[in-house]
């Protein structure tokens, strides 16, 4: 499983800053590293240097082998907010269709 993690002009995404995130989502996907071939994370900060409400935006997509990618996105007030929901999303949506593919296998 690969994981991209991008981040907009208006974030630093050093890997001091990316290392956190990428071991958050290596520890919750473990589980389905054999079906995930990559996963892409998007952050961005819609305003700019301005504190706002929901200005963080986090999209992760997931590639399964031999499916459509599921894409999920988050917005909240902090990144590290952005991130874990968006994380939360997408864990919803692969235990449901990895879910369905097992039971439909079984």
């Amino acid at each position: 499983m690969t994981i991209q993690f991008n981040t907009d002009k208006n974030i630093n995404g050093n890997e001091e800053f990316t290392a956190p995130y990428v071991a958050q989502i290596e520890n919750e996907f473990s589980r389905y590293s054999h079906q995930i071939t990559r996963i892409e994370v998007h952050l961005s900060d819609q305003d700019g240097n301005k504190k706002g409400l929901n200005s963080m935006h986090c999209m992760i997509e997931a590639r399964l082998e031999g499916r459509q990618p599921i894409a999920v996105t988050n917005q909240a007030d902090t990144h590290d907010q952005a991130v874990d929901g968006a994380i939360q999303k997408l864990a919803t949506s692969l235990d449901t269709i990895i879910g369905k593919l097992s039971n439909h296998y079984a």
